[in-house]
């Protein structure tokens, strides 16, 4: 069971946990949520919980709670720049399809 970061993500992350001048890593998660059935959820984490799973990816703790990482596991992280839109994307195994704006998926 792992959660990977592309080198890009990874740095991005970092600097933006740099910035803000506090936080252990990256939150990523799952909810109920769109028109596929769930969506990813991103935030930066400050405090672990009894149920949270480590992972330690180019420097970078990445935290998820066991529920999540039924519906991520073997996920990759990336962050891509296209033009003036930027952003994270999921290179996610798991999902069987996703719906047509891209902002949840199914498993």
């Amino acid at each position: 069971m792992a959660i990977t970061m592309t080198e890009p993500a990874a740095k991005h992350v970092a600097a933006f946990l740099s910035n803000r001048g506090k936080g252990i890593g990256l939150r990523l998660g799952v909810k109920t949520s769109g028109c596929s059935g769930m969506s990813y959820v991103i935030e930066f984490v400050d405090v672990l919980n009894d149920d949270d799973q480590v992972f330690i990816d180019k420097g970078v703790k990445v935290v998820v709670d066991k529920k999540s990482l039924l519906y991520i596991d073997g996920t990759e992280l990336d962050f891509v720049k296209e033009g003036l839109n930027e952003g994270f994307e999921f290179n996610n195994p798991n999902i069987d399809g996703e719906c047509g704006c891209g902002e949840s998926f199914n498993v």
